[in-house]
């Protein structure tokens, strides 16, 4: 399955050892949980910036240039004499033109600030391709695939257009969620010349070594149907067992295809597994307090609506068709399928890259509890690293990005030289475990809901919005308020130093 985490299986990564058969799925990181815009009331103007392949070597190849995709909105920007704010997403593993429709809270927030909106493609995800439709094929193209090239282009991009737009004095401040939000934190780290503020929403920099548990991400999805419903998480517990036991018997897959109602024949057992473990781990992601409208269209609370399908049926109806009928609400909410196609899902939104980052340097360990909902499972370094090397012929990295980002210990390393970072999470999104959940500084700060889901904040504001959700977004404005306008006041005193007035109204320079 992706940890994009996105709405199909794209990138399975069987690499989790377990005695059970039924190895747990590696879960895509991401953006699933964005919201589609209703009122289609965004409007985005695409540009496409002359971007080098390499930021950090000198090598003829290093300035091939590839042109990356960025979307601008103007329509309530003040410009650059009133330093009025551009705001930068950093982009997910994905086409932008998916973020950008689905990330309303900037829509929504950019008239009070006055802001510039500006969405920047990943490269190697939907046009910004540095080798075309070849991109993928092989390691020699892929190898410029990482989080260090794509934070590098955001900070050239995002340097040239203040500089064409007489903008140098706009402050920046960098949104991102999910594999986005990393993105968004790091590049304040490493770029704070750049952009002097960061929102980091449902962003899991912890998820790394040993920082987080490597059972807090299905411990967090095992939580969330217990606490829904203690029958229903053990019917989903007992599933795994029931599919193992079917896929033995003679024509057991046609019974598979009968009690899950699969388009075609599927081939193995674990085309179900999958299916299942999707529709239960991305619920608990985009577990909303609102309807939301994605790929698929959800309820409010859909957790509740999968348990009340699995308790609403006898006791003694089968568990595969309890389990199905609680899968039904993710894929089929509205009733409009006949049959699921389980072995042949398509990647409509350019995720399909993640496979190599995730293999390469974004290893996040996982595994699966005793106590938990799925087949308790170990995690083993040297099946990524071997499986890496056999897709790709490339060693894994797998303690790259505490090396280079950190990770280790961050209460004390970031309060000593970070500033002007927002880490958003909600304890029902599984990623949240592995995210920043206390406040380092009085700039550095974790702002934490109990039911929010996976970057939640980041969606349009509707009229059903809870309270603690209300109070959420309003926290964030008013620290960003705050970091703008400590901004401007820093560029006044600059402004007044460089024309020889300091304290008392005197010039004390030498003459």
């Amino acid at each position: 399955m992706p940890p994009s985490l996105f709405y199909f299986l794209y990138f399975l990564l069987s690499t989790i050892t377990s005695a059970n058969a039924l190895k747990p799925t590696f879960p895509s990181l991401q953006s699933l949980c964005l919201q589609q815009n209703p009122d289609n009331k965004s409007d985005y103007k695409p540009h496409f910036f002359p971007q080098i392949l390499d930021h950090f070597t000198f090598t003829p190849q290093s300035s091939k240039i590839f042109y990356q995709k960025y979307l601008l909105n103007s329509e309530y920007w003040d410009g650059p004499k009133k330093r009025a704010p551009i705001f930068v997403y950093t982009g997910n593993e994905g086409d932008i033109e998916w973020f950008a429709a689905n990330t309303g809270f900037l829509l929504d927030i950019a008239p009070k600030f006055r802001a510039l909106l500006v969405f920047i493609e990943h490269r190697f995800y939907g046009e910004s391709m540095p080798f075309g439709k070849g991109a993928y094929k092989s390691a020699t193209t892929l190898g410029y695939l990482t989080s260090q090239q794509a934070l590098a282009d955001y900070a050239t991009l995002i340097t040239s257009l203040k500089q064409n737009l007489s903008a140098q004095a706009c402050p920046v401040v960098v949104f991102g969620g999910s594999y986005g939000g990393m993105l968004a934190a790091w590049f304040r780290l490493k770029y704070p010349h750049i952009a002097m503020g960061a929102v980091a929403s449902s962003a899991p920099i912890l998820q790394f070594d040993d920082i987080a548990s490597w059972t807090s991400f299905y411990d967090g999805v095992s939580k969330d149907f217990k606490d829904a419903s203690l029958n229903c998480f053990n019917v989903i517990r007992a599933s795994w067992d029931k599919l193992q036991v079917i896929s033995t018997q003679e024509k057991g897959l046609q019974k598979l295809n009968r009690v899950f109602r699969t388009c075609e024949d599927i081939k193995s057992v674990y085309s179900v597994r999958d299916w299942l473990w999707s529709a239960f781990v991305y619920t608990a992601m985009v577990n909303y307090p609102t309807p939301a409208n994605f790929m698929r269209p959800l309820p409010a609370y859909p957790i509740n609506e999968m348990c009340r399908n699995i308790d609403g049926l006898p006791s003694e109806t089968d568990t595969l068709v309890k389990v199905f009928a609680a899968a039904s609400v993710y894929y089929n909410y509205s009733s409009t399928k006949k049959c699921f196609d389980m072995e042949n899902a398509s990647d409509a939104h350019g995720l399909h890259g993640w496979n190599w980052q995730a293999c390469t340097e974004m290893v996040m360990p996982m595994s699966c509890s005793q106590q938990g909902m799925f087949p308790p499972s170990t995690f083993s370094y040297k099946e990524i690293e071997d499986d890496c090397m056999k897709k790709y012929g490339v060693k894994a990295r797998p303690h790259w990005i505490t090396t280079e980002f950190g990770g280790h210990n961050i209460e004390e390393v970031l309060k000593r030289f970070g500033s002007n970072i927002i880490f958003s999470n909600g304890m029902v999104d599984p990623w949240s475990r592995g995210g920043v959940l206390k406040n380092i500084s009085s700039s550095i700060v974790a702002l934490v809901t109990e039911k929010g889901a996976h970057h939640l904040d980041f969606r349009f504001a509707t009229r059903q919005d809870p309270r603690w959700l209300v109070e959420q977004r309003r926290q964030e404005i008013e620290l960003i308020q705050g970091w703008i306008h400590e901004y401007n006041m820093d560029f006044m005193k600059r402004k007044a130093g460089s024309s020889g007035v300091t304290g008392g109204g005197k010039d004390f320079r030498q003459r």
